[in-house]
């Protein structure tokens, strides 16, 4: 006698009962998958169900059929749900691992700081380009001819010694790192059409022992103005203005007589600075004066139709009096705690 095969609506209703009880038992990911195959795969009870419904008579197949389409839909629909709620909650772990609190302060980590020399020769070259000049640059290693003839030293001036210059071998090529950069005004004629008006910064070298005060390598910024008519007054009133930029505007200048070869006539210049330590105070600043006719004829300029003026001082030394730097030694060890302070942190 055969097996009599029975496909309804309760029979189907407990099988998807069981099945739901499985899915909804799982506690994560790993263990619903693993609960697939007794509830929709292959060996589930489910499946042994749907293996009937080719055995039922034709008129039964109709109904039994709609029974489990519904209830494939059901575990189907379950088990798609159960897995997105494991995803959700995965997904929401993960992000809370990731999570950054915007309010709190950053960690940087910083490399460095721009180097207060630097700093300061920029907002040199700013004062003047903002005047109209020009920035001129020149070579370390120079001609003996542009760092001593075209300026008007004779051939045995003191600063030609191998105690105050470094030349460089063999001699015989009269080259020397330069010893100011005065060679850059030169330079700056002979390149340019008239009139001129160029700010010269860069390094230079003579042979100082490193001290307090002293580096044998240090840094300086020289003007030049050559035009029809410039005088001493033009010379005062460049500096003054330039003075009251960086030391403030109660700064003010005084020009003492001097002598230099490349200027004519020449003045040691003192700046009143306002803001120093211990009090208001003249402090010497650097050397000016009117160019010399030799020097404008070395560069190939009528000195009876042309005049000008030149000026400069050490940007070492500018710092050290402006913002109180007590030890030259400080500008040269690259400590970025010495640059910190200036400001310029990268």
């Amino acid at each position: 006698m055969s097996e009599k095969i029975e496909i309804t609506a309760s029979s189907v209703a407990a099988v998807v009962s069981d099945a739901l009880k499985i899915i909804k038992s799982a506690q994560d990911l790993a263990a619903l998958k693993s609960a697939k195959p007794a509830t929709i795969g292959d060996g589930s009870p489910f499946a042994a169900m749907s293996a009937k419904l080719g055995k039922l008579p034709a008129a039964d197949k109709a109904t039994a059929g709609k029974l489990i389409t519904e209830a494939r839909a059901t575990l189907n629909t379950a088990f798609s749900e159960r897995e997105a709620h494991f995803y959700q909650l995965e997904q929401a772990a993960k992000l809370e691992t990731e999570r950054v609190d915007i309010t709190a302060a950053p960690i940087t980590q910083p490399i460095g700081a721009r180097h207060p020399l630097s700093l300061l020769q920029e907002e040199i070259a700013d004062v003047f380009v903002g005047m109209g000049w020009e920035i001129a640059e020149g070579p370390e290693v120079e001609s003996e001819w542009f760092n001593f003839d075209s300026l008007n030293f004779d051939a045995d001036h003191p600063a030609r010694a191998m105690q105050d210059t470094f030349f460089v071998e063999p001699t015989e090529m009269h080259l020397v790192m330069r010893t100011h950069t005065s060679p850059v005004q030169v330079r700056s004629l002979l390149e340019r059409d008239l009139p001129v008006y160029v700010l010269c910064p860069g390094r230079v070298f003579r042979t100082d022992e490193l001290d307090a005060t002293h580096t044998p390598v240090f840094h300086q910024v020289e003007g030049l103005a050559v035009d029809k008519g410039l005088t001493m007054a033009d010379l005062k009133g460049t500096l003054e203005h330039f003075a009251r930029i960086m030391f403030g505007p109660e700064a003010k200048i005084r020009l003492r007589p001097s002598f230099f070869p490349f200027t004519e006539p020449s003045a040691e210049l003192d700046v009143w600075h306002p803001g120093a330590k211990g009090g208001a105070r003249w402090v010497e600043w650097g050397g000016c004066g009117m160019v010399n006719p030799n020097v404008l004829r070395a560069a190939g300029v009528d000195p009876e139709i042309y005049t000008g003026f030149a000026f400069g001082m050490g940007i070492e030394r500018t710092l050290m009096f402006r913002n109180d730097v007590k030890d030259m030694h400080d500008m040269v060890e690259a400590d970025i705690r010495f640059s910190k302070q200036f400001g310029g942190v990268l």
